[in-house]
C-alpha cells in the first residue's frame, strides 16, 4: 500500500501563505488534498495525477497550489490568501492506478494521511 504522512500545518493570519507537505511511498497515480472542518463533510480542494495535471475545487482557485517532486516521492499545497474558511483538518490521500481525470470523491482514495491542522485567524 501506499503510506503518507502529512506536515507543515500551522496557525496563521488571513491573507498570509503557508506550505503542507506529504511524504508518500509507492507509486500512487492520484494525489490529492482534501479537508475537514467540525461539523462539515470532508471536501477535496485540490488534485494532481501522473503527468502533473491539476484541479482544484472553486473555492479555493488561484489561492492554491498543488505539485510534487516525484524523486522526493512529497505533495505539496501552497495556501496564499488564506481566509479564515480554510481553517480545516488538511489530508493528502493516494489512489493507485491509472484513472483518465482523477476523481474528486474522498471513496475513490484508498490511501490516507493522519491529517495535519491549518487554523487561518481573521
Amino acid at each position: 500500500g501506499v503510506e503518507l504522512v502529512e506536515s507543515g500545518g500551522g496557525s496563521l493570519q488571513a491573507g498570509g501563505s503557508l506550505s503542507l507537505s506529504c511524504k508518500f511511498s509507492g507509486y500512487p497515480y492520484c494525489l490529492a488534498w482534501f479537508r475537514q472542518s467540525p461539523g462539515m463533510e470532508r471536501e477535496g480542494v485540490a488534485f494532481i495525477d501522473g503527468v502533473d495535471y491539476a484541479q482544484y475545487e472553486d473555492s479555493v482557485k488561484g489561492r492554491f497550489t498543488i505539485s510534487k517532486d516525484d524523486p522526493l516521492n512529497t505533495l505539496f499545497l501552497d495556501v496564499n490568501n488564506a481566509k479564515p474558511e480554510d481553517t480545516a483538518m488538511y489530508y493528502c490521500a493516494a489512489r493507485v492506478g491509472y484513472f483518465e481525470v482523477c476523481p474528486r470523491r474522498q471513496d475513490m482514495y484508498q490511501n490516507w494521511g493522519q491529517g495535519t491542522q491549518v487554523t487561518v485567524s481573521s
